[in-house]
């Protein structure tokens, strides 16, 4: 009997033993939590952007557009030359997937025109830097080589739409918010390059050249950020070029125009807002074409 009663004492003993086992085991099953929080922190990886490739750049233009731009064109009395003008030509690149672009160059009787449009796709490398914030860093490199002026800003353009060319020099207590000096001291110093010739035609195509909504500046709604840059080169003893630049950004891809025209006649300078008109309208035909 006393045998029968010491069997289970051994088996519960041994039930205890086995218990502590598992339960150990169970510890394990806390180390293993910790993992996935590691996991999930690692997996934060910043989206890539919108756009995974790029239009075909010498396709992009349409030939109206080019027609507009190009005036040239149209004068090419061979249609095999015309073909060639309307085609372009792809500027180089090592890769098609990052970047490509196309230009176009045509002579006419009245002026050489160049055509540049330029497309970038950026990708980040960083993984907690997603495409769009890249691109948003290198175009605002883009705008700060270009040296904007610093007054120049999106809202300027909608004031001299309707004829500031002629009252910058006579109106100039009302336009005493946008100018650095005062009205006072600036009105003297003004008036004799505008008012000394009295009457005659040159002086009014000066003061047109760098009217206030004509100045380089950013421009509204065009992609998510955009400017515009407008160059001429000192006269010389050649025509005087023009150069002038639209640049937008949206999302990962950063477009650049640029349209240069040098007249074919000695001290005429080519007309500022005409080119940026046509500069501008392709720059918006662009980005709803980037859009769509």
């Amino acid at each position: 009997m006393q045998r029968k009663a010491y069997v289970p004492g051994v088996a519960a003993l041994l039930a205890a033993l086995l218990a502590g086992c598992t339960g150990s085991s169970g510890d394990t099953g806390t180390t293993d939590d910790a993992n996935p929080g590691e996991a999930g922190t690692a997996s934060a990886v910043a989206e890539p952007g919108r756009y995974r490739v790029l239009p075909e750049p010498c396709g992009a233009v349409s030939q109206g557009t080019l027609d507009s731009l190009l005036p040239g064109i149209r004068q090419l009395a061979d249609e095999a030359q015309q073909e060639i003008a309307y085609a372009g030509e792809a500027t180089p690149t090592y890769d098609t997937d990052r970047k490509v672009g196309c230009r176009w160059k045509v002579e006419s009787a009245d002026a050489t025109d160049h055509l540049l449009v330029d497309f970038e796709r950026v990708v980040s490398y960083e993984t907690s830097v997603s495409d769009d914030t890249q691109a948003q860093q290198l175009f605002a490199t883009k705008e700060e080589v270009a040296d904007l002026p610093e007054a120049a800003s999106p809202s300027v353009a909608s004031d001299v739409e309707t004829g500031g060319t002629g009252d910058t020099s006579t109106a100039t207590p009302t336009d005493s918010a946008s100018a650095s000096p005062s009205p006072s001291s600036s009105a003297p110093s003004s008036a004799p390059s505008s008012s000394a010739p009295s009457g005659s035609g040159s002086p009014s195509s000066t003061v047109s050249a760098t009217p206030t909504d004509l100045q380089p500046r950013l421009l509204d709604e065009l992609g998510d950020e955009a400017f515009l840059d407008d160059a001429l080169s000192s006269s010389g003893s050649t025509a005087q070029q023009r150069t002038v630049t639209v640049a937008f950004r949206t999302s990962n891809v950063i477009v650049t125009i640029e349209y240069v025209e040098q007249p074919a006649t000695i001290g005429v300078a080519p007309d500022s807002k005409e080119m940026q008109d046509k500069a501008r309208k392709l720059a918006v035909q662009l980005a709803d074409s980037l859009a769509g």
